[in-house]
């Protein structure tokens, strides 16, 4: 038996390891967080996304077998973990996918066999606390019971460990039609010494997830009908945080050596209390939203991202300011600290995605001119969310008007609000803040009317002016001065 790895740079490099030399897999880099060649998706969130032209027919590989180690960012879209990210000691924007693949190569028998011996001859895991999943299939569907998955695992695990599951949790598709095939996935409990077989896919935290092994066997047609598939690949995803959190024999990811350099160097930028791993503290919460999102940060600006007022970019300034106000209301920082974090998620991180090495300059200047910006009205903004709560009273319902004018006039997105009305057990009127920003969007388009006056260009004009064309506020100092001023026109909004 090898020696267990422990350390999370250790860990991830037994599991390439182990692929590569034992079964002749090539190593094969992530592909960038950011798919900038697949408009279907806001970022990367799975192993699966670089090789789905091979899953698809629509192209191929110079090689059958690959391992690799993917950046994943789930922030939106169809998998967006961004609201539960502090609350529980699981949830990440961005994370690492550790995957194997077979296209058209070997499939379940060494698939199923390899995981296993991995998990336990290598990182040394008690196979007692090692619970699978296999798709019990679904008549109405014309799904048959993956018989073959559960008759291989009970060549490793007691049956009573070998668990039937729903179409829900063992069965996968890429869409409503496309590349398809049953699952199993893999559980591990952190108790031990009992049979927690009827808490797999409870919602339990000590009873988790680890890997799941697709099998890509089928394809459904328009209509429902499934196809076996020419050729059958295997797609296999495992969470390297989670994977950490349970060689460490911690019960929070959060607990790992993925997450405590930043955490400490934390606590010296801003002076704060150290991080204690409470699950309800406001500090501790603050702790692991701050080192969760900038590490999604910093990846995505290194591969090409930018905070910004639309798409993506306006996914990444949500969560960087999230972390802002964190920093600001519960950790007591006042000038801007985020991008002094860069150095600890290099870390962690460099080793994997030299890109990050290479563009630490340019991450660094990024989050700070995004904190500076948003620094300008921060401390406004929380001193009329403090009088909006006032108003709200009884109802304990930020209006409608008020989350607008955070919105609007100092750049507090709408789930911003949420998070702080959330802490005082307060909620928003999204709904009727919808229909404001519909009715300012309708203004902007019309370039308002003559009972208007001057119009003022909207938040992401504004915006565009100082990320797309870097031009910066003006200098309005001398605005009262009597005497003459020369100035330049940097840009002339159309209305639009």
């Amino acid at each position: 038996m090898h020696t267990p790895a422990r350390n999370a740079a250790d860990v991830r490099r037994a599991f390439i390891a182990f692929f590569q030399e034992k079964a002749g897999h090539t190593v094969v880099p992530s592909s960038p967080a950011i798919p900038f060649e697949d408009p279907t998706l806001l970022f990367t969130n799975a192993g699966m996304n670089q090789f789905k032209d091979v899953f698809l027919g629509q192209g191929s590989r110079n090689y059958t077998r690959a391992v690799d180690t993917q950046k994943c960012i789930r922030a939106g879209g169809k998998h967006n973990d961004l609201e539960d990210v502090g609350r529980d000691t699981y949830h990440h924007t961005f994370f690492e996918m550790l995957g194997n693949w077979s296209f058209g190569d070997y499939f379940k028998e060494e698939a199923i066999s390899w995981a296993i011996e991995l998990l336990t001859k290598v990182y040394g895991l008690d196979p007692n606390r090692l619970y699978a999943t296999w798709c019990a299939g679904d008549p109405k569907q014309a799904v048959a019971p993956d018989e073959e998955s559960r008759n291989l695992w009970l060549k490793f695990l007691p049956a009573d460990h070998v668990i039937p599951g729903s179409m829900k949790d063992n069965f996968w598709e890429m869409g409503e039609t496309g590349p398809c095939g049953p699952c199993t996935e893999i559980h591990y409990d952190r108790i031990g010494g009992r049979n927690a077989a009827s808490l797999v896919n409870g919602g339990d935290p000590d009873v988790l997830e680890v890997w799941n092994l697709v099998f890509i066997q089928f394809n459904r047609e328009p209509g429902g009908k499934l196809v076996p598939l020419p050729a059958r690949h295997v797609d296999t995803g495992m969470g390297l945080e989670r994977l950490v959190s349970v060689l460490q024999d911690k019960r929070s990811n959060y607990d790992t050596d993925l997450f405590t350099p930043i955490f400490d160097l934390t606590a010296k930028i801003t002076g704060a209390k150290p991080y204690a791993g409470t699950l309800e503290g406001a500090t501790d919460i603050a702790y692991r939203v701050i080192a969760d999102h900038v590490r999604c940060i910093s990846i995505a600006v290194a591969d090409g991202a930018a905070p910004g007022s639309e798409g993506r970019n306006y996914v990444l300034r949500r969560i960087l300011r999230r972390a802002i106000r964190a920093g600001h209301q519960h950790l007591g920082a006042r000038e801007p600290f985020m991008f002094k974090l860069v150095p600890a998620v290099i870390e962690t991180l460099g080793e994997t995605f030299p890109t990050l090495v290479q563009q630490a300059t340019k991450v660094v200047h990024t989050i700070r001119e995004e904190e500076i910006a948003f620094g300008k009205t921060l401390e406004r903004g929380i001193a009329l969310f403090d009088e909006a709560a006032k108003r709200a009273g009884a109802s304990k319902c930020i209006s409608a008007q008020d989350a607008f004018s955070l919105h609007d006039t100092f750049g507090f997105p709408v789930d911003l609000t949420q998070v702080m009305a959330e802490e005082r057990g307060f909620t928003v009127d999204v709904a009727g803040y919808e229909k404001l920003m519909e009715s300012a969007r309708e203004r902007s388009r019309e370039g308002g009317t003559k009972a208007d006056g001057m119009r003022m260009p909207p938040p992401d004009a504004l915006e565009k002016l100082r990320t797309a064309l870097h031009i910066s506020g003006s200098d309005d100092s001398s605005r009262d001065d009597p005497k003459p001023t020369n100035t330049d026109i940097a840009a002339i909004w159309d209305g639009n």
